[in-house]
C-alpha cells in the first residue's frame, strides 16, 4: 500500500510541475506586452494558478474519472496563450486570423467531423467579437480566450463523450483487448520489433518467412463466425500472410484532408507510425510488408507478430502493429497494437463472417471487447492505464473476387467515414519465396 501511495504522491508532483510550467509560459505570454517586468510576474502568477486548480482538481478526482473539465479548459486556454503571443509577435495577426487559427486548432484537436468544421467558424466569430473591442485585445489573451470558449461551449453541443476512462492502474491480466506494446523512445519505426526483443529478453527474427499475422483462425470461432466456412484464400492469407504481395489505394474523404496533412506532418512522420499514404501516387513508390517476431526465452511459439509496412524506397514506416489473437467467453478476438512513445493505441476487432467465404473484422458491436483504446503501461508494476475512444469506428473486410484476393478497410469518426484503404493482395512469385526462404 505504501509503495501504491508513493507513486500516487509521486504522480501528483509530477502533474502540479507540469501544470506550474505550462501556467507560467501562459502567463508570461499574457502579460508580455506590458514589458520584461509585467511577463515575469505574469509568469510567476500563471504558475501558481494552475499549479493550484491542478492541486485542487486532482484531490477531487475520483477513482476511474479523469480529470475535471474545467482544469481541462484551463490547461488547453493556457496552452495556446503562447502560440497566439508567436503569431502576434512573428506576424503581426489581428484578433480574428488568431481567433479563427485556433479555433481550427481546436475543431482538429476534436476529432468529430462536426467539430472540425466548427472550430473555424466559432473562432472567427470570437475573434471578430474581441476585434470589435475599442481596447486592443492581445493576441495570447485572443487564443486563450477563443480555446477557452470553445472547450466551454463543445460539451453542450456534443453531449456524447469521446474519450472515457477505462482503468487506472490496473494488472494487465484485467483488459485483455489492450495491447500494451508501446514505445520507449520518441520514434517507435520499423526497427521497433527489434527494440521489444531486447526489451523482453527474446529471440528476435526479422521477416520471417510463411508466417501469418494469426496462427489459425480457429482461435477466432464464435457465434457470429465458423472459420470452416472461410475461403482456402482468406485462410492462408491470415496464416500465411508473408506469401502476399499488397497493392494500396486510399481513398480520402474531402473535409478530412487538411487535418490529416496537419497530424501527418507533426505527429506521424516523426513517430515513425500510421503514416497512411495520402494517395495513389504515393502507393506507386512500392509497398513492403514483412513480419519480425519475437519467441520469448524457454518457449517454442511466436509470443509477437509485427507486421511491418513501409515505403519500399525509403522504408519509411507506414504501419507497425502488433498482431494478437485471445478468446473471452465464447468468443475469439483479433488485437492489433499499434506501439506510441510510452502509450500504445488497440484496435480490438470481433470476426463475422462474410457472405462468400470472406472475413469482416470489425470494431463495431455491442459487445464489451470490441472497439479502440489509448493505454499507458508502468513499468514499475506493469499495470495499466486507459481510455476508451469512442466514436472511432473501422471494418476490415478481406474476400475473393474473380478468384483473386480483396481487401476493403474501412474508417469513420461518429458514423462519418473519412478513409477507405482498398487493398488488391497477389501471391509473390514461387522463386521469390524460395530465396527468402534460402
Amino acid at each position: 500500500m505504501r509503495a501504491d501511495g508513493e507513486s500516487g504522491s509521486a504522480n501528483l508532483g509530477v502533474a502540479v510541475l507540469s501544470a506550474a510550467a505550462i501556467g507560467g509560459a501562459a502567463g508570461s505570454a499574457l502579460a508580455a506586452h506590458r514589458g520584461r517586468r509585467a511577463a515575469a510576474v505574469g509568469a510567476l502568477a500563471g504558475a501558481a494558478a494552475l499549479a493550484s486548480s491542478e492541486t485542487v482538481a486532482r484531490a477531487r478526482q475520483r477513482p476511474g474519472e479523469i480529470p475535471a473539465l474545467w482544469q481541462r479548459i484551463a490547461t488547453s486556454a493556457a496552452l495556446v496563450a503562447p502560440l497566439g503571443w508567436a503569431a502576434g509577435k512573428l506576424t503581426g495577426a489581428g484578433p480574428r486570423a488568431v481567433g479563427t487559427t485556433i479555433g481550427s486548432l481546436a475543431g482538429l484537436l476534436g476529432l468529430r467531423p462536426q467539430k472540425v468544421l466548427l472550430g473555424p467558424a466559432f473562432g472567427a466569430a470570437v475573434g471578430t467579437l474581441l476585434a470589435a473591442r475599442a481596447r486592443p485585445v492581445p493576441p495570447a489573451a485572443v487564443a486563450a480566450l477563443t480555446m477557452a470558449a470553445y472547450r466551454t461551449a463543445s460539451p453542450v453541443l456534443f453531449r456524447d463523450a469521446q474519450v472515457s476512462l477505462l482503468a487506472e492502474r490496473v494488472p494487465a491480466e484485467r483488459l485483455p483487448f489492450v495491447v500494451p506494446r508501446q514505445a520507449r523512445s520518441r520514434r517507435v519505426g520499423t526497427g521497433y520489433v527489434e527494440e521489444l526483443a531486447d526489451e523482453l529478453g527474446g529471440r528476435y527474427a526479422t521477416d520471417v518467412a510463411d508466417i501469418g499475422i494469426v496462427a489459425s483462425l480457429d482461435g477466432l470461432a464464435g457465434p457470429n463466425f465458423d472459420p470452416a466456412g472461410v475461403d482456402p484464400l482468406v485462410r492462408e492469407f491470415y496464416e500465411h500472410t508473408t506469401r502476399f504481395a499488397l497493392d494500396i489505394t486510399p481513398r480520402w474523404r474531402l473535409w478530412v484532408r487538411p487535418g490529416y496533412l496537419l497530424y501527418r506532418t507533426a505527429l506521424a512522420r516523426p513517430l515513425g507510425q500510421a503514416n497512411v499514404p495520402m494517395n495513389q501516387r504515393e502507393t506507386q513508390r512500392g509497398i513492403r510488408s514483412r513480419i519480425d517476431t519475437i519467441t520469448l526465452p524457454d518457449a517454442d511459439t511466436v509470443a509477437v507478430r509485427g507486421w511491418i509496412r513501409s515505403f519500399a524506397d525509403t522504408d519509411e514506416p507506414i504501419y507497425v502493429g502488433i498482431y494478437t489473437t485471445y478468446r473471452h467467453g465464447d468468443r475469439g478476438y483479433v488485437s492489433v497494437g499499434f506501439p506510441l512513445p510510452q502509450a500504445s493505441f488497440t484496435a480490438t476487432l470481433l470476426p463475422r463472417a462474410r457472405p462468400g467465404g470472406g472475413l469482416t473484422l470489425t470494431s463495431s458491436s455491442d459487445l464489451e471487447h470490441p472497439g479502440h483504446y489509448l493505454a499507458y503501461r508502468d513499468e514499475t508494476d506493469g499495470s495499466l492505464t486507459a481510455a476508451a475512444i469512442h466514436g472511432f469506428a473501422e471494418d476490415l473486410d478481406v474476400y475473393v473476387q474473380d478468384g483473386e484476393l480483396r481487401a476493403e478497410h474501412a474508417f469513420s469518426l461518429f458514423g462519418i467515414p473519412f478513409l477507405v484503404l482498398d487493398y488488391r493482395i497477389t501471391r509473390k512469385p514461387a522463386d521469390s519465396t524460395r530465396r527468402h526462404q534460402g
